[in-house]
């Protein structure tokens, strides 16, 4: 009998638990819940009888060690930046660790340690980080095995609404943490393009955009992420000319999004010194210049060099930012105040489908002539808890598992799915899943 312990039972873990303890009965799993919240919990395991639920606070130290000495596997879903609290402590007590986030340095720190212990500690397995490596990697390793020469390689995906429930000016609605999405870009982004480095600061991030069509499902803004120029050695193109890496929008929310950045309301850093006081109206009154007899709107829109009946004010206006509605109790650095008014916004309501985007865009050369390759997956969820981000974060962290405790497995150290032992059967049982990419292919 193995047990699995998986921290963190927020909307990202609801499919990969109901995999896990779907095939409890037939591998004989034992399976823990733990979360803060135990109702959450409880309510995501469903009475099952192969499944417990405990309350947890990660920042209790004998709680994280008795869970962890309990277990064979601990799955992390728990925000990215309390991986390397689980993963020392999965190292003291030898069991493997499995995550669906980026390796920091924190982590990577701990790659020889764990495979001296033959432990693995599997990370980057969710959608992106994830299924992006995993589907660009099969595509590559194809090419480089047919003598093809890569020339650009782009990598883009977008945590979006479903078309049919796409019905507010932003065509934007959370998926995903709506801290992390109020927080994007922060780190600027850099990348290579035709031979040459880019670099782009937050304050210009969202004025940078391409415009891209996916399939059938219309077009989209693209919006560089992060840092692009690491993945010419995981990927093993190092002597690429144009590698890039972005995140899917629709169009307009690049734009409006970045007027909120320039007026100031997604910083971070600090404390408003009134904020209990505050309305949504006097909160953005605040950041600009003084009205001297004009409305705040106005002043608005001329600090940013707009008018009232632009598309970017109205989806501004849309949000209630310049309503007298009182500021939530306990939100004080300017994004926090930012996400409570936006939040209530952009959620997902009952019905509701949500949808992952995805495509990679290759260029290479074989037999002296040039191709581009497309790589496009589209995923729509299926209900509100089993959406498009919970099957695409949560499934290949399932299956992953699966696969190592049926033994396929025998990588050991830090590691992120690249190489066809781990990839291969991962993305074989997404396929039928409906996780599955569409290629296209042409001479160019």
């Amino acid at each position: 009998m193995k047990h699995i312990l998986i921290i963190g039972a927020g909307l990202s873990s609801s499919t990969m638990i109901s995999y896990l303890l779907e095939r409890s009965y037939d591998y004989d799993w034992k399976i823990v819940v733990a979360d803060v919240n135990k109702a959450l919990a409880e309510q995501k395991i469903k009475k099952h009888a192969n499944a417990s639920a405990v309350e947890f606070d990660i920042n209790s130290n004998l709680a994280l060690t008795t869970l962890v000495a309990a277990a064979d596997i601990v799955v992390s879903m728990l925000p990215a930046r309390f991986h390397p609290l689980v993963a020392e402590e999965c190292l003291k007590q030898r069991k493997h660790l499995f995550t669906a986030s980026y390796v920091s340095p924190e982590m990577q720190a701990l790659n020889d340690e764990a495979q001296e212990k033959g432990l693995l500690f599997m990370n980057e397995c969710g959608v992106d980080p994830g299924i992006d490596h995993m589907s660009a990697m099969k595509v590559i390793d194809e090419i480089r095995a047919k003598g093809g020469k890569f020339i650009s390689f782009e990598s883009n995906t977008g945590g979006l609404v479903a078309p049919e429930f796409d019905n507010n000016p932003w065509n934007y609605k959370l998926t995903w943490n709506a801290r992390n999405v109020i927080l994007a870009g922060q780190s600027g982004a850099r990348f290579l393009h035709n031979g040459n480095y880019k670099y782009i600061p937050y304050n210009r991030l969202f004025t940078r955009t391409d415009r891209l069509s996916v399939l059938d499902y219309g077009e989209f803004d693209v919006y560089a992420n992060r840092d692009s120029l690491i993945y010419r050695k995981i990927y093993g193109i190092e002597d690429i000319a144009t590698i890039f890496r972005g995140t899917f929008r629709r169009p307009g929310y690049c734009e409006a999004y970045n007027a909120l950045i320039q007026i100031g309301l997604t910083d971070d850093s600090y404390e408003l010194v009134n904020a209990a006081d505050l309305t949504n109206r006097s909160f953005i009154a605040s950041f600009l210049p003084e009205p001297e007899g004009k409305e705040i709107e106005d002043v608005f829109c001329e600090y940013l060099g707009i008018n009232r009946e632009s598309d970017v004010f109205k989806k501004i206006e849309w949000l209630g930012i310049f309503e007298e509605s009182k500021i939530a109790k306990g939100m004080k650095t300017p994004a926090q105040i930012l996400q409570s008014i936006i939040e209530p916004k952009w959620k997902l309501d009952k019905g509701d489908l949500d949808m992952i985007v995805m495509q990679h865009r290759f260029e290479y050369t074989l037999n002296s002539k040039k191709y581009r390759r497309l790589s496009s997956m589209i995923v729509i969820g299926k209900d509100n808890t089993n959406t498009a981000m919970s099957i695409t974060v949560g499934m290949p962290v399932a299956i992953a598992i699966e696969e190592f405790l049926n033994g396929k497995f025998k990588v050991r150290g830090v590691q992120i799915p690249v190489i066809p032992e781990l990839y291969e059967p991962i993305l074989s049982k997404l396929a039928p899943l409906g996780v599955e990419f569409v290629e296209e292919e042409f001479e160019i």
